[in-house]
């Protein structure tokens, strides 16, 4: 089966926000650098499971999942941004949460009808 856009497009972004973990570990930040890795990561693996659901009702509530964790990971995102806890940019992450919100926000609107 050929991988979908909003599935690639999560698994890339994975990788961009364990490369932003690994330099937050190194400047000490541990609280937000946690939670970012866990919702961050966690948008790809939902999304994952959606695509194996075993029902339409699986897949719509694995995808909801999925978008609830993407908003989180924009609270992150924003809040280490705003609090200025580093000096890392993050806006190119904020740039690329907004669009996977924006995908899997239309995928729930064609599920649903």
């Amino acid at each position: 089966m050929k991988e979908s856009i909003v599935q690639r497009k999560s698994f890339q972004f994975s990788l961009k926000i364990i490369s932003l973990y690994k330099k937050l570990q190194l400047e000490k930040e541990f609280i937000i650098s946690n939670q970012i890795l866990r919702s961050g990561t966690s948008i790809g693996a939902k999304i994952e499971e959606a695509l194996a659901g075993q029902s339409k009702k699986d897949f719509t509530a694995k995808m909801s999942i999925s978008s609830k964790e993407a908003r989180e990971t924009k609270y992150w995102l924003r809040l280490l941004k705003e609090s200025e806890l580093t000096n890392l940019d993050v806006n190119s992450l904020i740039l690329d949460i907004d669009e996977l919100i924006r995908i899997l926000t239309s995928q729930q609107s064609l599920t649903n009808n």
